[in-house]
């Protein structure tokens, strides 16, 4: 392929979207989950004139609870099954439930949730298999058999994975005895082969989510609603990805990683970032390694309409640590796969949307290749002010090939950001706007919305109008997030009161698209 064939650019016209992860709609569960609680909020987005919903990457998650270091690729999280339709198919009972019901409405308690439902899934397996694995789920479009046949690759890992897992009290891979950390003889260890009814829970678990997901994608579409996913250019070291090919990372004999990723050391962190992300073996295993991401771009491309590769920089130049160091200041700058590696995914999918994450501080190389790509970049309203005119946040410097953002998860909420910024800032922002600086979440949303950026995308906690306590994410924090959740009553005055000024703003900017509804059953 050649070099100018390379062109990512989103030429879909004007849209607008909300990003809100699974996790933080409102259910009675305890958590969001991708059943009976995606439909209030496929409404509200409808309703809003929006075209895209936004989420964080969907697979289990560990210690910290980020969606962003994952047990797996392939997976999807067992907390975002909806217990409802398990209670329906009589696999549990509503005293079963009875625990994840009381939880708060207003934040996921992951501690709670941890305890609640992994055995709340293992006795809906356990009757289910009892049953003789009867057809109790009228509208699933997988059958077990086919599914875990389908899937064998990932699933077979990742289940043995999670089992030995939990055989091991839960330490990571590298920690366990030589014979289970060799991927290719852990299977044929006693150990292994006395956790089958733990197995069998894995696949039911990923079995149901993925049944689930396919009915939420399909509803989502009826809506009009395309889903923007993520990807994280790194895996977590304790994941069944790394157990299972850890000759493509750069690992030492017994597993452990020889460098990590990271950033260096700049003006937002003298100290640098230490991520502990194993890095791929690029330079030695390129094949393999391709063949890695071809598998989770594959498998990305069948659950979202777009693909955000999360800190793109890596692929131009990354930052390698030494493992041994544990100092992230003691890092070097390597180079990335680069164009070759595009070319590679071109090829392979021709026709998926992709985004770059391209915040924070960009090398040259790591700007050429994203200019090179024409892949949509990311802009953040937030960053604009307390800068010059030239910044290249503010509304007159944005591009169309760009998705803008008031501000996404990692950053404090509008309301947060201005309480809290410089009266530099807070100043600019008044003069601006031509505000008060009373109501700064519309300020910007009506800017984002009004902008030449093709995509507008806003936190739901902007709609909102909620401060800082209800921030999702702060990076470099080890706990504490990932918390916040919408409650129902929180969605419906966001229906009621903010979805028709969103539809105008959305009409407004040409970003509105009519959705055909007789197939919802709605009422025009």
């Amino acid at each position: 392929m050649k070099k100018n064939d390379l062109n990512f650019e989103w030429n879909e016209g004007r849209s607008a979207g909300v990003f809100l992860h699974i996790s933080a709609l409102p259910s009675e569960y305890g958590i969001g989950n991708i059943g009976e609680a995606v439909i209030p909020f496929l409404e509200f987005l409808k309703s809003s004139g929006m075209s895209w919903w936004q989420i964080c990457p969907l697979g289990p998650t560990g210690y910290g609870d980020s969606p962003y270091q994952s047990f797996s690729s392939f997976a999807g999280n067992p907390y975002f099954i909806d217990f409802g339709e398990l209670e329906k198919a009589g696999l549990l009972e509503k005293s079963d439930l009875a625990h994840l019901s009381s939880l708060p409405k207003n934040q996921c308690d992951y501690g709670a949730i941890y305890n609640l439902i992994p055995d709340l899934l293992r006795k809906a397996s356990k009757k289910w298999r009892e049953s003789g694995m009867k057809d109790v789920f009228k509208n699933f479009k997988f059958s077990f058999k086919n599914f875990c046949k389908k899937n064998s690759e990932w699933l077979d890992t990742f289940a043995l994975f999670s089992s030995l897992k939990r055989c091991n009290n839960g330490n990571p891979w590298y920690e366990w005895e030589p014979s289970l950390r060799d991927f290719k003889k852990a299977p044929k260890t006693d150990v292994a082969k006395n956790c089958e009814d733990e197995i069998f829970y894995i696949k039911f678990s990923q079995w149901v989510f993925y049944n689930q997901y396919e009915k939420f994608k399909t509803l989502a579409k009826e809506y009009g609603i395309k889903i923007f996913g993520d990807i994280p250019i790194f895996v977590a070291h304790d994941s069944a990805d790394v157990w299972a090919n850890p000759s493509i990372f750069e690992l030492n004999k017994d597993g452990t990683a020889k460098n990590v990723a990271g950033v260096g050391p700049d003006y937002f962190c003298a100290e640098g970032q230490l991520w502990g992300n194993p890095l791929y073996d690029w330079k030695n295993k390129k094949a393999e390694v391709y063949e890695f991401w071809r598998k989770r771009i594959l498998s990305a491309s069948n659950m979202y309409d777009a693909i955000r590769f999360d800190h793109f920089r890596g692929f131009a130049d990354y930052w390698s640590i030494p493992a041994k160091t544990n100092d992230a200041r003691k890092g070097s700058w390597k180079i990335g796969a680069g164009a070759d590696f595009f070319a590679f995914l071109k090829k392979h999918f021709p026709k998926t949307r992709f985004v770059a994450e391209d915040l924070g501080l960009l090398s040259k190389r790591a700007c050429d290749l994203r200019d090179s790509l024409k892949i949509p970049a990311m802009a953040v309203m937030q960053f604009a002010f307390g800068d010059n005119a030239s910044n290249p946040y503010f509304p007159h410097n944005v591009k169309r090939n760009c998705i803008y953002y008031t501000g996404t998860h990692d950053n404090d909420t509008a309301v947060g950001w201005y309480n809290s910024a410089e009266e530099k800032a807070r100043d600019q922002l008044r003069r601006y706007f031509r505000s008060a600086g009373d109501s700064v979440n519309w300020d910007m949303i009506h800017s984002v919305m009004l902008s030449v950026a093709n995509l507008a995308i806003i936190p739901m906690q902007d709609i909102l109008g909620f401060g800082s306590d209800c921030r999702f994410n702060t990076p470099g924090k080890p706990d504490g997030n990932w918390q916040w959740r919408m409650t129902s009553e929180n969605l419906a005055t966001a229906l009621e009161h903010n979805a028709p000024y969103l539809k105008s703003l959305s009409i407004l900017g040409g970003r509105y698209r009519e959705v055909e509804v007789k197939k919802l059953g709605l009422k025009k």
